[in-house]
């Protein structure tokens, strides 16, 4: 399988170039129970926070994270202290793995970006540490307001698509942000969540190349795909971090990723 690896030169500005290499793609993940809460709804989301190989289905033990919260009218509130965890595995999985689930109750309109940082996971096969900022979009009760705002997360995938009420087909545009700036001509990786909530289906990939898509962000760091089928689609940009973690008394680098989810529906 090909999957990105974008390094990063951090100077007046961010320059991400490719490195490709051989391994599997990871990703972080956010997947709330529903992308539109409805005054017909129950107000209270379950979500579930994983790393995974999204359409492999193939989990990743995952240590609880350092940040986990929502940011909703502009106000960011801590959420850390309402994970739980969970185990799961993979078919073709004998260990389970460690994810995490939480519950939020919906009080008010509006849109709510839930957010993690992860524990910084070491990856051997890479002689890396990986650390995905995640994030995802839920809106409420039909007030459409503060999808589009930044974080602040360290990097971050910026929608300039409306991240909810898409139909399968629809194209997803979004800028990638380094330290709040574009990154130009990032490259961005997309999965699709295999099995995904509402969509049990189960999606064989032909060849390795159709796991992982590959899309190269223009100039301002602008990208755009088409999603082709129903569920749950994820967006990594992958850099370099301009610091280093130490492991068995040694630095070594650490690649970020800026994630994103966003949820397709099929017309009927």
């Amino acid at each position: 399988m090909r999957a990105a690896r974008i390094t990063l030169a951090v100077a007046a500005a961010a320059v991400w170039a490719l490195t490709a290499g051989p391994v599997a793609a990871h990703f972080g993940t956010i997947t709330p129970s529903t992308d539109i809460v409805t005054q017909e709804d129950d107000k209270t989301l379950t979500l579930e926070v994983k790393f995974i190989h999204p359409l492999e289905r193939h989990y990743m033990e995952m240590a609880k994270p350092r940040r986990f919260g929502v940011v909703h009218a502009g106000k960011q509130t801590d959420l850390l202290g309402t994970l739980t965890a969970a185990k799961g595995k993979a078919p073709d999985q004998t260990e389970e793995f460690t994810f995490w689930t939480a519950g939020f109750q919906v009080r008010r309109p509006g849109d709510y970006l839930f957010f993690v940082e992860p524990t910084p996971y070491w990856e051997p096969a890479e002689d890396v540490f990986i650390v995905h900022y995640t994030k995802v979009c839920v809106n409420a009760l039909g007030l459409e307001e503060g999808w589009d705002a930044p974080i602040g997360l360290e990097t971050e995938i910026v929608p300039l698509t409306r991240p909810y009420g898409l139909w399968t087909g629809n194209l997803f545009t979004g800028q990638v942000l380094l330290k709040g700036r574009p990154v130009p001509f990032a490259e961005v990786e997309v999965e699709y969540l295999n099995a995904s909530p509402g969509n049990p289906g189960i999606v064989q990939a032909p060849a390795d190349a159709f796991v992982t898509q590959v899309v190269k962000a223009d100039a301002n760091g602008v990208f755009s795909y088409a999603m082709p089928r129903a569920g749950w689609w994820g967006f990594a940009a992958l850099g370099e971090a301009d610091w280093k973690l130490a492991q068995d008394g040694q630095e070594k680098g650490v690649e970020i990723g800026a994630v994103i989810w966003v949820h397709t529906r099929d017309m009927k």
